[in-house]
């Protein structure tokens, strides 16, 4: 069995980027967009998609920022176990899993606001057209706030015999006050469907967008920044990170 190597030549020599070569690290996600992202700063993981439903009751959470978090959680749970099951030799040594909501908010959010007061509807990926023009019409001329939950699970010798760790990282995105010409010219065009929130700044929605705060990569659909700041918290803080 050759040896997997994840970290790519190009990768920064960062202490967590460095405890991943030659171990096997899986992505938990089809995204193309989460592969891309980790493929820009030189991690190129085996990518094996979750089975997990994604059907959580919503109204199960203090708030919504845990929604994704939670749902990353059972993503790395089920891929883990899963592959453990087929080869137990093969196992992963991380597994990487990922959940992005955009959260409507009642008024444009001020710089800085840390707090969950206006968050007040979550915007999931509209299935059609009509969909997608009613989201925009509901972001237009306001902020929303772009949440991505992110979950690293290792393997550890204690029962369960994995840990995970998770961030929760948020950007805040300003909209134009658009007309509606452009917003059914975007919904038109096809590319917000099946996208959180019905936009892809990183395409042809960046038009709609007048400014965001925080993480580019974030709104993308991974924090690349607090993802491999947390690797480098693991290796000086867990002793047990990439290691059994």
């Amino acid at each position: 069995m050759p040896t997997p190597n994840a970290v790519k030549p190009h990768a920064l020599k960062l202490p967590g980027i460095n405890k991943m070569k030659n171990k096997r690290v899986v992505l938990a996600s089809n995204s193309p967009r989460r592969r891309e992202i980790l493929k820009t700063f030189g991690i190129e993981p085996d990518i094996v998609p979750s089975t997990f439903a994604e059907d959580l009751p919503k109204s199960s959470f203090r708030n919504m920022y845990e929604y994704p978090v939670a749902n990353a959680q059972h993503k790395a749970v089920e891929v883990y176990e899963r592959l453990v099951q087929e080869d137990e030799e093969n196992a992963p040594d991380l597994v990487i899993a990922a959940d992005t909501v955009v959260l409507s908010m009642e008024e444009p959010v001020v710089t800085g606001f840390q707090g969950n007061d206006l968050a007040v509807g979550l915007l999931e990926k509209p299935e059609t057209r009509e969909e997608n023009l009613r989201m925009l019409k509901e972001l237009n001329g306001k902020a929303c706030q772009v949440v991505t939950g992110v979950v690293v699970l290792f393997p550890i010798l204690t029962a369960p015999g994995y840990r995970m760790q998770s961030i929760e990282e948020r950007t805040t995105v300003h909209f134009n006050d658009n007309s509606e010409r452009k917003l059914k010219a975007y919904v038109d065009s096809g590319e917000g469907l099946d996208r959180a929130g019905g936009f892809a700044i990183q395409g042809l929605g960046g038009l709609l967008v007048g400014k965001i705060e925080g993480d580019f990569w974030n709104v993308v659909g991974f924090p690349a920044s607090a993802f491999f700041t947390l690797l480098d918290y693991l290796v000086e803080e867990d002793d047990d990170f990439l290691e059994i």
